[in-house]
């Protein structure tokens, strides 16, 4: 049965700002790719990083050029030598593995051989701002086991006290 792929943009706002010293966002752009295979659909998604040369338009491009191989079967190992590492084979790789899991009735780590994935403590991250808005987020946020400081370098020491 031959696949169909699919592809679209999601734009998520971010509640008020997100700065690092390079940039500055209020919204996350979003490639998502599905791949259908009868009645079942895989799902992939990935944030393009302007930081590796990728843009949503680049990568919604460079999905395009497998869309043909995806068709006539083309699978995940398969995948390796169709696109370089980056946004691109990431979306279409997660949907690949969600197609397979949803075809065979499995989850995807029992199909890759590892264990069920735990929770897994995170950093979350105190975007760019001035030493009192970081304060005060960082007030806010301290009921979180791990936070994470962006820094420029200049009024560093006073962002972390």
């Amino acid at each position: 049965m031959p696949r169909r792929l699919s592809l679209r943009r999601e734009r998520f706002p971010i509640r008020g700002r997100f700065a690092i010293s390079r940039e500055s966002r209020t919204e996350a752009e979003v490639v998502v790719v599905e791949i259908a295979e009868g009645a079942a659909v895989g799902r992939g998604e990935s944030v393009p990083y302007g930081r590796y040369g990728e843009t949503v338009d680049g990568v919604a491009a460079q999905i395009d050029t497998v869309s043909a191989a995806i068709a006539e079967g083309l699978d995940r190992t398969g995948l390796l030598a169709s696109l370089p590492a980056g946004a691109a084979r990431n979306a279409v790789d997660c949907a690949l593995w969600d197609l397979e899991a949803k075809l065979s009735g499995r989850r995807v780590w029992d199909l890759a051989g590892v264990p069920e994935p735990q929770p897994l403590v995170t950093a979350f991250t105190l975007s760019l701002d001035s030493v009192e808005a970081m304060a005060r987020a960082a007030a806010e946020a301290a009921w979180r086991p791990l936070l994470k400081l962006k820094l420029t370098g200049d009024g560093d020491v006073e962002r972390v006290r």
